[in-house]
């Protein structure tokens, strides 16, 4: 996980230099909407906010674990590099002028290239809008080539600025989106006001309809499938690898692989295979141990002794907190 002081060379090298002016502390602020076209909790999810805890800690604005030591910023992440590919674009959240621009970094995972390879341009292709009265937006890690606005340029809200991406400092495709006032890091979810305690009164910066549509998601299910010819591995899953799959008599496995984002202390996860009869080949229920920001795991059967019965195959996962079933994810997989 990204920590706290590269968490501040993301935006803060970009907001740099941007505030040749001097607003009034309390100009009311834009009433933003939603900066990916995406429908959040489906094709998108946030997986990071601004990190509410001054010390060395990190908790939400709901108080939950969806952020890390240092974060200032929104993360809309993608389900997979898939959904990258085809195109997902990065919108602007209010009117404004286009303050600065990058473009050209590759969109490739950090874990790939090194911290080193990208730490002076961690935000990677990036847009900056002034918004006025000592309001800014920073839309970062958008894909390379993708960049549709220029310095100087005015643009309206909801206008496309280019698509989500994989450049700079990051692990997986996402929009960081940060807003500052005066320079000062302002959390959209809190409002001006400083967050002081959970459950205090929040006065978001949301409009309305995308303050609806953002709905605090503590937990959600990226991605599910079957393999059949070798184990699965997070990036070739995440990168479609095995959405082809089928199952042939011969198969040497049936192991179904799940992606889950926001996994807490004490969860379980159940995995289950069904045959075409409805017979339960595979049960299985494992707890797990510390909170997850990610969790890729995968569990299944390998070939018996006669082949595979006839399918198709039902692959269910279900994740369970406090005796409640927060996500389910299904798949089926069909025979050759």
């Amino acid at each position: 996980m990204i920590r706290a002081a590269i968490a501040t060379i993301l935006s803060t090298t970009l907001f740099a230099g941007a505030l040749a002016f001097s607003a009034p502390a309390m100009a009311e602020a834009p009433a933003f909407g939603l900066p990916v076209e995406c429908r959040v909790g489906e094709t998108c999810f946030i997986q990071n906010y601004v990190d509410e805890d001054s010390g060395p800690g990190w908790r939400d604005h709901a108080c939950g674990r969806l952020s890390y030591d240092g974060h200032d910023g929104t993360d809309f992440r993608l389900p997979d590099y898939t959904a990258m590919d085809k195109g997902v674009a990065v919108l602007a959240a209010a009117a404004g002028t286009v303050l600065r621009v990058r473009d050209g970094m590759e969109d490739v995972n950090v874990n790939v290239i090194g911290r080193d390879t990208v730490m002076k341009v961690g935000g990677g292709n990036a847009v900056i809008i002034d918004h006025g009265d000592g309001w800014q937006t920073a839309y970062l890690h958008m894909k390379r080539g993708s960049v549709a606005v220029t310095p100087g340029q005015r643009v309206e809200a909801g206008q496309r600025l280019g698509e989500v991406g994989l450049s700079g400092l990051t692990e997986f495709p996402h929009l960081h989106f940060g807003v500052r006032h005066n320079g000062a890091v302002v959390d959209p979810f809190v409002g001006q006001q400083p967050f002081t305690a959970c459950g205090q009164p929040m006065k978001p910066l949301w409009n309305p309809a995308t303050a609806t549509a953002l709905a605090y998601r503590p937990t959600a299910g990226l991605g599910v499938g079957f393999a059949t010819s070798r184990i699965p591995e997070a990036e070739p899953a995440r990168h479609g690898e095995f959405a082809g799959e089928t199952l042939t008599r011969d198969s040497p496995m049936l192991v179904l692989w799940s992606d889950i984002m926001g996994v807490r202390d004490g969860d379980t996860q159940r995995v289950r295979i069904v045959d075409g009869d409805g017979r339960t080949l595979f049960d299985n229920s494992k707890g797990i141990t510390g909170d997850k920001a990610a969790w890729f795991a995968y569990q299944g059967l390998k070939r018996p002794a006669s082949g595979w019965p006839k399918g198709p195959y039902q692959g269910i996962v279900t994740l369970t907190r406090d005796g409640k079933t927060v996500v389910t994810l299904e798949r089926r997989l069909e025979v050759r």
